[in-house]
């Protein structure tokens, strides 16, 4: 059994080197830049919506509960469509430090847990591969299967959860590696 103080280091790295990573990823590689799509007649449907009121919050439509859904009034405006989900920030420009802050707490909460179960898991003087194998397996549950959840759930297309999975696979693979670099001889 590793101490997870004796962890901090390759912990540390390996939200740094993801961080770095995903900065990359995301802002360089143009692969992302399709993710997201305007909306057909913005200039007409953002003031729709401004007059509804809508405050920051997760809306669905057509909304209903679940004792509604198999009523014939929302059949038809699921019919009709159409049919999804909204997610409406704060008013104002996009606070990106503060999403990179959490992105970078974020990566660090799961070099921990990454760090406790390979800590608890593998000897220390352990080969490298020992310790890539489950530092990865670890940080892949995070950060890609974690990504399946948009899809069945949310209506994120397949397409886009597919490259976040690979994304996650990328940071799974950097974090397995920064730990059987650093792990304790």
């Amino acid at each position: 059994m590793v101490p997870l103080t004796a962890l901090l280091l390759p912990l540390l790295l390996a939200a740094v080197i993801v961080f770095v990573a995903s900065s990359i990823m995301h802002m360089v590689l143009p692969y992302h830049r399709s993710d997201y799509r305007q909306l057909p007649d913005e200039d007409k449907l953002l003031p729709a919506l401004r007059a509804a009121g809508l405050k920051r919050g997760l809306y669905m439509f057509p909304y209903c509960t679940h004792k509604d859904m198999k009523s014939p009034a929302i059949a038809e405006k699921q019919k009709q469509g159409p049919v999804g989900m909204l997610t409406v920030f704060p008013t104002g420009p996009v606070n990106m430090p503060k999403y990179l802050v959490m992105w970078f707490v974020y990566c660090l909460l799961i070099g921990l847990f990454v760090a406790y179960l390979t800590g608890r898991t593998v000897t220390p003087g352990a080969p490298y591969l020992a310790v890539f194998r489950v530092a990865g397996t670890a940080a892949f549950l995070a950060y890609g299967v974690g990504q399946l959840v948009n899809a069945i759930w949310a209506g994120q297309p397949w397409s886009v959860t597919i490259k976040h999975v690979i994304d996650g696979l990328i940071y799974s693979l950097l974090t397995a590696g920064t730990f059987g670099w650093l792990w304790p001889r």
